[in-house]
């Protein structure tokens, strides 16, 4: 029998970073546990920043009897000569039982102890409470707070709990809150509970008083009022997704509102406004014809027919934030861009100051300088000694968030070359999955740099990632170093910059973190896994070339009749496993008998010598070479009795190998 379960769980307001970063797993969470207590189904979780409700349509009121088989120990090891030795005594323990209960089972291996139960499920009701105070103590917050005299702890302090299951309050109890059948309005309806008989009883009130608890309709209002004010105003609202779900959870009936600040602020960079905005107000930044306007949106909780006084309020919180921003802003254009102070601001223990850095990622930019023939090598120089300059500016003080892009400001301001503003603002991207990549050769430098020194720098200080713990991201530093590489087509080859910088970073351990940015190549690439292992195989260090082979290559692998290759390239692999295929390998031409062995070879060599522009033109070539192979394997018989004969014929195959190699170890490839 099944009836609808309706649990609620009141709190104060949830912090809504701490609640949308728990989001994802509270589902999970809530289903596990019904599996557990075997009384899993279908359910919807919602939530407002004073609420927390699991709705279950049906049910079960009772869970459905089971039958528990347990097996122990092998009959001969539980009895000696007819007596229970201690593992009849433990496994008769374990199932609760005495011993004469036990049965024998042959399970094909002799027989075992074995137990078979009934259990009798038990009713919902008698497991609920449990259950929830399970669920809730599950929730990972990150911090935590007592109330009251109570020891226990929870993100915010629980005021109300409910759980009905069909019409009737179960007996419950969570941080010493009894179940009932109350809950609470919107504060601008109601401070007083209000009452309900069931769970739509419950749904239609909560609507009543001014409570939208479903997020999903949240957000849609949201949305379709912001539309409706960028038809009426015609402007364009920024949607910030994050920003957006932020509002969706501290609000229980939203309402978006148009505000306006001061013209005068316009001055500052957009990016500061706009992050004024979100960080300290949780407003929505507007445009007009691609500009920033001096307009923003709120979105209130006020449940009210006269938003004016709160559109007012926001306006007069919002003026001194934008006036501090105004400040910082007019005192660091005054101080101008200066490392110096650098020289007091640590970077890493073990790694000096941060202007000990910059000196470091100089040194890095001058060898790729040289190694991709940039011309402009003293400004180079001069971007990445500025390029952290802006860290002691006042502004990325108060927005550690706009580092790099006020020193792109800056130093626009101080007329600095355009070339040296804009790898300021570059000198960190790529910063995430989508992001942009720098725009130029000499930006691409400035942050190849960045990354390198991040990389060789901790690694030599033993701050190397370990599991999900990354704390200075270098796992997004080894990525945007792929990325830059493949954008630009940069080769890259990590190895021989360590061997030429690894002076400047004592007890680096080279092996190590090659291995580490190999590695971090299998979840950049989503290939098959075996096909980069091929190419790595070929001894190929440059990121460019790889992921211009793996292009090249993937594709191959990806069809339909690459199957029928791979069987050639067993037999490719069958015979060049007792040649060294590392050494240069010589045919004489005249020990060439058959007419198959000589067509393998004059088509092999044709390939050989010929230029390619792409490496998806010379694998091409290479896997042309099928037909010759496996006639070759169908008339040539390779262990002649003439030594010279059957070294010869193993070392064409060996070259045949060897010109895959310098592209792919093929027999590496598994589908």
């Amino acid at each position: 029998m099944n009836k609808p379960l309706l649990i609620e769980i009141g709190v104060e307001e949830l912090p809504a970073i701490p609640f949308l970063n728990e989001l994802p797993n509270i589902e999970k969470k809530w289903s596990d546990i019904l599996e557990k207590n075997r009384l899993l189904c279908d359910f919807d979780f919602y939530y407002t920043p004073r609420r927390l409700v699991l709705w279950h349509r049906e049910f079960q009121v009772k869970q459905e009897d089971s039958i528990v088989e347990q097996y122990g120990a092998p009959v001969k090891i539980a009895y000696k000569d007819g007596v229970p030795t201690g593992a009849a005594i433990s496994f008769a323990a374990k199932c609760g039982v005495d011993i004469s209960a036990l049965d024998k089972i042959d399970l094909g291996k002799g027989e075992v102890l074995y137990f078979k139960q009934e259990v009798v499920g038990s009713e919902s009701k008698t497991l609920l409470n449990d259950m929830v105070n399970e669920f809730i103590a599950s929730l990972n917050f990150g911090k935590s707070m007592r109330w009251a005299s109570r020891t226990d702890s929870f993100i915010r302090p629980i005021r109300s709990l409910s759980i009905i299951l069909g019409e009737e309050i179960v007996d419950a109890e969570l941080f010493g809150v009894k179940s009932s059948n109350f809950s609470f309005a919107h504060r601008m309806v109601s401070y007083e509970p209000f009452s309900y008989s069931f769970a739509g009883d419950y749904f239609c009130k909560l609507d009543k008083n001014g409570v939208i608890l479903y997020p999903d309709e949240r957000r849609e209002r949201i949305l379709s009022q912001m539309k409706d004010i960028e038809q009426r105003h015609n402007i364009k609202i920024e949607i910030d997704i994050e920003l957006l779900e932020e509002v969706v959870a501290i609000t229980e009936y939203p309402t978006a509102l148009i505000g306006k600040f001061d013209e005068e602020f316009l001055e500052l960079p957009p990016e500061v406004i706009v992050t004024s905005m979100k960080e300290n107000q949780r407003y929505f930044a507007v445009y007009k014809d691609g500009n920033l306007t001096n307009n923003f949106i709120v979105v209130s909780n006020s449940k009210t027919d006269d938003f004016g006084y709160i559109i007012a309020g926001n306006e007069k919180v919002l003026r001194p934030r934008l006036a501090d921003a105004m400040f910082f802003y007019k005192n660091d254009i005054k101080n101008g861009l200066s490392n110096e102070r650098l020289k007091k601001l640590v970077f890493v223990e073990g790694l000096g100051s941060m202007y000990e850095k910059c000196e470091r990622e100089a040194k890095i930019a001058s060898y790729l300088a040289d190694i991709f023939e940039l011309k402009e090598k003293e400004l180079l120089q001069k971007a990445v000694m500025l390029s952290k300059a802006d860290l002691m500016s006042e502004m990325v003080y108060e927005f550690t968030e706009l580092q790099g892009l006020m020193g792109y400001y800056y130093a626009k301001l101080a007329g600095e070359d355009e070339l040296v503003y804009t790898s300021l603002k570059e000198q960190y991207l790529p910063d995430g999955e989508d992001s942009e990549l720098p725009s130029n050769l000499f930006s691409s430098i400035v942050a190849l740099s960045n990354k390198l020194d991040n990389l060789m720098g901790l690694f030599s200080v033993g701050k190397i990632p370990t599991g999900s713990k990354d704390p200075f991201a270098l796992r997004r530093a080894a990525a945007g170093i792929v990325k830059i590489a493949m954008e630009h087509k940069l080769s890259i080859d990590l190895s021989k910059i360590i061997d030429e910088l690894s002076y400047n970073y004592k007890n680096l351990d080279k092996k190590v973190l090659v291995e580490f940015f190999n590695e971090r190549l299998f979840k950049i690439f989503e290939v098959n896994p075996t096909v980069l292992k091929a190419v790595l195989a070929s001894g190929e260090t440059d990121i460019y070339k790889i992921s211009e082979k793996i292009c090249a290559l993937n594709p191959i692998v990806q069809s339909d009749n690459f199957k029928d290759y791979v069987a050639t390239f067993k037999r490719v692999a069958n015979i060049i496993k007792d040649i060294d295929t590392s050494v240069k390998l010589t045919i004489d031409e005249d020990l060439l008998e058959n007419k198959e062995e000589k067509e393998l070879y004059t088509k092999f060599h044709e390939a050989q010598f010929k230029k390619y522009v792409t490496v998806d033109e010379e694998l091409e070539a290479l896997f042309a070479l099928k037909p010759q192979l496996d006639n070759f394997f169908d008339n040539v018989f390779v262990n002649h009795e003439n030594e010279k004969i059957k070294t010869n014929r193993k070392n064409l195959i060996g070259l045949v190998y060897q010109g895959f190699r310098k592209i792919a170890d093929i027999k590496e490839i598994t589908i």
